[in-house]
């Protein structure tokens, strides 16, 4: 993929179709690193499933047979002498404490670092498309932060939903300030 924040996309549809309730999409940055992980509160994967998911060939999907999004993530991490990590817990072994983190680290002055892209357009159109879901968005900057809570939107906005258009405008222009601010 061209940029991360795509990366990002395709792994938080994933908490998407698992039936998260709470997804956390944090970036860390410091002058070298760039560490992306992605939590959420779904279904989980049992053991196997978490092994064999770094094969582009194995997919639970039935309409295909390959799964592309964390192998391309995880090239992507090792091309910088990063890596990718995966962890999760199925509901059935946790009914109260289940889900997936996949933390992915690379190094942004290697020549082979994917940029990360227009993360705002990517987080407009996770909530716009999941507005039911809890989405947590953090993003460190050496020191500084950019973060959005859809927990604290919905307290102020009551019964207006999250994908109302002045809402989605109004999220895309807050991160777009907010990036402003930590430049």
């Amino acid at each position: 993929m061209k940029e991360l924040s795509l990366n990002i996309l395709d792994i938080a549809k994933n908490s998407v179709k698992a039936k998260a309730e709470n997804i956390l999409i944090e970036l860390t940055e410091t002058d070298e690193t760039l560490t992306l992980t992605i939590r959420d509160d779904g279904c989980g994967m049992s053991e196997e499933t978490v092994q064999n998911v770094m094969n582009p060939f194995y997919t639970t999907r039935t309409t295909r047979n390959v799964g592309m999004g964390i192998p391309l993530l995880k090239l992507a991490a090792e091309q910088t002498g990063g890596n990718i990590r995966i962890t999760s817990v199925c509901e059935k072994d946790s009914p109260e404490n289940h889900g997936t983190t996949v933390t992915a680290v690379f190094f942004k002055n290697h020549l082979d670092f994917t940029p990360l892209g227009d993360v705002i357009s990517t987080v407009t159109v996770l909530i716009q498309g999941s507005p039911d879901i809890d989405w947590q968005f953090v993003h460190r900057l050496n020191g500084d932060s950019v973060e959005l809570n859809t927990k604290e939107l919905r307290e102020i906005l009551g019964d207006v939903p999250l994908d109302n258009y002045e809402v989605i405008k109004w999220i895309e222009d807050f991160l777009k300030e907010a990036y402003e601010s930590v430049s």
